[in-house]
């Protein structure tokens, strides 16, 4: 199994996965979660695209005196470029690979602007936090433990340290984005609208309702539906900040 390590698979979207609430979009961005996920198969009868690395110099960014060098980011850079080949077995669609790689050094640039920020805010983490944040790596990931993440990731030549490491900067994002953020629970009459809209749209679709696409009733999915509520909040939040922190610093991309 290959999973993604934590803060190199971060993006600010997905950077709410380091606040509790895994998200994935298209235009991923520094959260989240903050998070690994686990990264897709592309093996399996189809030929991965060859990650186009001509001309990366080796300091990719610089952010506030911090260099993003070129090995960090051809590490997301074909992970992403992975992801990539998986989602244009169903859509079709031609990889524009240097598109991808300014997508790729803009959420490195929001990661390392949200760790910046963290590390200075001097967040305490124990041990009880970086294991908790494994064991949330390890359910994402489809693990059992957070000794399973620890040797997965070995094998994709990471040492315990390093892993601990990551875990340690993944908890101080998530705790500086609850802190900055202000994030409501939406309210039943929101939930109840949200759930109203999603059954207006799927009988818009019209076809004869099956097993498979018969609407289930609202205390079936209302807690789902908070928990997209929420993330859409974190999502748009963790935008915010990474916009603030990067207006005051001193960020230059080299790509």
């Amino acid at each position: 199994m290959s999973i993604k390590r934590p803060l190199v698979a971060l993006s600010v979207a997905a950077v709410v996965a380091l606040a509790g609430c895994t998200s994935e979009t298209d235009d991923q961005d520094p959260a989240a979660g903050p998070s690994a996920e686990q990264a897709p198969d592309a093996g399996a009868g189809t030929e991965l695209p060859e990650a186009d690395l001509e001309g990366v110099p080796d300091v990719v960014a610089e952010v506030n005196g911090e260099d993003i060098d070129r090995e960090e980011f051809a590490a997301s850079y074909e992970g992403q470029l992975q992801q990539a080949a998986m989602t244009q077995q169903s859509t079709g669609e031609e990889i524009d690979q240097e598109a991808l790689k300014q997508q790729v050094v803009e959420q490195l640039v929001g990661n390392r602007l949200l760790t910046q920020a963290a590390a200075q805010a001097d967040i305490e983490v124990t041990d009880e936090d970086v294991r908790t944040t494994l064991e949330d790596i390890a359910a994402q990931n489809g693990l059992q433990s957070a000794d399973e993440v620890i040797a997965a990731l070995g094998e994709q030549g990471l040492s315990e340290d390093e892993v601990r490491s990551d875990a340690a900067a993944q908890f101080q994002v998530s705790a500086y984005i609850e802190a900055e953020a202000d994030i409501e629970e939406p309210s039943e009459d929101e939930l109840r609208a949200q759930y109203d809209a999603l059954v207006e749209q799927l009988e818009a679709q019209g076809g004869e309702e099956t097993p498979e696409t018969e609407i289930p009733p609202f205390e079936d999915v209302r807690d789902q539906l908070a928990q997209q509520a929420t993330g859409e909040q974190q999502n748009a939040a963790v935008q915010e900040i990474v916009s603030t922190l990067r207006d005051q610093g001193d960020v230059t991309i080299h790509l």
